[in-house]
């Protein structure tokens, strides 16, 4: 009873500030991936200062981070936040334990951090917790509408394209069938709510494992020429092959033309991995990125729709294993850059 008295309470100004701003409107921003598996990051309280010097108004939180959202307040920075994936059987299992998640992490600061999204989990399907993430996501979800915050905050989860069976040509796209049935779920949950469905679109690990058929011009949105005719449609760049792709595959799964894609993490690594994994074909593929879903195009298959899209990642992380994934980073550690990015205001 005492919670539901606080959101009574509530002053007029910050209702005031939340329906004046522009924070949830479709744009094509660029946000970054604030990864933290690394024993020589700066504080998060230097890291929101870094993002606010280069005008980065979005960045995803893999998993709430008390540091992390204290710092964010105030910074206008809006936030995807995650759960831990070993949360996800509680969550699905315990209302009680997802509206504590959210008592602990979203009602501290939803009047000072924006939260764009929650995602329940991180490239969990396919896989052993597969199963837990939709009942996950409607526990979550019922939990926000309890506490009747003056603003919604939607729920999904965040896959890898190693949910596809299907990715080629693009307009073929469809879900693996042994987890079509979770995904039929999920879709049919983000279509009736107006979510948006989370992935990792990483042009970088397609050309990497089939490097002979795919140009690598295609895959650093370098090439002048259609490389790809799928029918009418014709691409230039893996990544719009890859997102219709995925969008294939919503619709198949009952999304219809109503589910958004965001694009929670894509990059290129900078070392350790020969000619391919170089500073300069990181600078090209994450610049051209940038450039490509700025300019609102969106893909041929979505023409003009925005495309929201976050760079992976701040920093160069060395408790991540050992080669490309350590190597990810725009910035070392001492926050200095690996390489320029052009964020675009």
């Amino acid at each position: 009873m005492a919670q539901l008295c606080f959101f009574f309470l509530i002053t007029a100004v910050s209702l005031l500030l939340f329906l004046q701003s522009d924070s949830f409107t479709e744009s094509a921003a660029v946000g970054v991936n604030y990864g933290m598996l690394g024993d020589n990051l700066p504080p998060p309280s230097q890291v929101v200062t870094l993002l606010k010097s280069r005008n980065i108004t979005r960045c995803r939180l893999f998993a709430p981070n008390s540091d992390a959202l204290s710092a964010l307040q105030g910074s206008g920075i809006e936030v995807i936040l995650g759960t831990l994936n070993q949360d996800l059987p509680q969550l699905a299992a315990d209302m009680s334990f997802a509206r504590n998640w959210v008592s602990t992490n979203i009602i501290p600061y939803f009047q000072t951090v924006r939260f764009r999204y929650i995602s329940a989990g991180n490239e969990v399907i396919p896989g052993d917790l597969a199963a837990y993430v939709f009942p996950a996501i409607q526990n979550l979800d019922q939990a926000l509408r309890d506490f009747q915050l003056p603003y919604n905050i939607p729920v999904s989860t965040t896959v890898s394209t190693a949910v596809l069976g299907t990715s080629y040509p693009p307009s073929q796209g469809e879900f693996a069938i042994d987890i079509d049935s979770i995904m039929r779920s999920i879709v049919g949950f983000l279509a009736a709510n107006g979510s948006p469905f989370l992935v990792n679109v990483y042009p970088y690990f397609s050309y990497i494992y089939d490097s002979t058929d795919i140009p690598l011009d295609y895959a650093l949105f370098n090439s002048s020429q259609v490389v790809v005719r799928d029918g009418e449609l014709e691409y230039k760049n893996l990544f719009d092959a890859i997102t219709d792709a995925v969008y294939s595959a919503l619709e198949r799964a009952g999304g219809g033309a109503t589910v958004k894609v965001v694009v929670t993490e894509s990059g290129w690594p900078s070392k350790e991995n020969g000619d391919t994994a170089t500073i300069e074909n990181a600078w090209m593929y994450n610049n051209k990125l940038i450039e490509h879903v700025s300019g609102g195009a969106g893909t041929p298959k979505r023409p003009g729709e925005a495309i929201e899209a976050y760079l992976f990642a701040i920093f160069n992380e060395d408790l991540k294993p050992i080669g490309t994934e350590q190597n990810f980073g725009l910035y070392y550690p001492n926050a200095t850059e690996v390489y320029h990015v052009d964020f675009i205001d």
